[in-house]
């Protein structure tokens, strides 16, 4: 059967030779309605999350009956589609090929803050039994740190969280201003728990920059979200 190839997403490659799993990256393009209209998704069941730039971690092992609060879901069950929708935030998306385990999760400032990605890590290993250093992990668009611009009061709660600053830098104009890397800090927590260096792979892309995508920053109250999405159809 011949591959079915869908436009208006990113994709990872090394995520499309694990033989049971679909996932993808939306554009700006990519609305809800696509997914009935490709063979390979359509008859996936689409959960989306109430996200709130929490550390909520929900465990999806059926269809809800209404739309869970969090910025996080894991699951093991088929036919599910996980998606997390962002317009600037990082949308990091985990799969254990073996256990046949999958997660999305929603990383803002805040998420990053409470340490989010650690958190689902450890949920995998806990509740599934997943190792981190099996994990495939695939990181999406996002604010890159050359248009990321924060405050002191997100440097500080970095600070006061025994975060590491490395990944803020002093503003060149703005005083009292910093540009901050956010998918470097998710990398690296994920790192400390254990993540496979060489098992992440990262579209990146930033999404001001990037016309074809969505930008709060660039394009205010105004944009939509773009959809990242992950799941099983063995």
């Amino acid at each position: 059967m011949k591959q079915e190839i869908i436009k208006d997403l990113h994709i990872i490659p090394r995520l499309e030779q694990v033989p049971y799993l679909v996932h993808g990256f939306g554009t700006k393009k990519w609305r809800q309605a696509d997914f009935k209209t490709k063979s390979k998704l359509k008859d996936f069941d689409l959960i989306f999350l109430n996200q709130t730039h929490s550390d909520i971690i929900q465990h999806i092992d059926k269809i809800p009956d209404k739309k869970l609060k969090g910025d996080a879901m894991i699951s093991s069950c088929p036919k599910l589609l996980l998606i997390i929708q962002t317009a600037d935030c990082l949308p990091v998306l985990f799969v254990d090929e073996l256990r046949k385990v999958i997660a999305a999760v929603h990383c803002g400032w805040r998420g990053t803050a409470k340490r989010l990605v650690q958190k689902v890590i450890q949920r995998m290993r806990d509740n599934y039994g997943c190792c981190p250093s099996s994990l495939l992990v695939a990181l999406g668009p996002c604010l890159g740190r050359e248009c990321y611009e924060v405050g002191e009061d997100v440097f500080q709660s970095y600070e006061q969280g025994r975060h590491s600053t490395d990944f803020f830098q002093n503003h060149p104009i703005r005083k009292n201003k910093y540009l901050f890397d956010l998918r470097g800090s998710n990398l690296s927590q994920m790192i400390s728990c254990g993540v496979s260096k060489k098992n992440v792979y990262s579209i990146d892309f930033c999404t001001h920059c990037q016309k074809n995508l969505l930008s709060f920053r660039r394009d205010k109250e105004k944009t939509e979200r773009m959809l990242s999405f992950i799941g099983m159809s063995f």
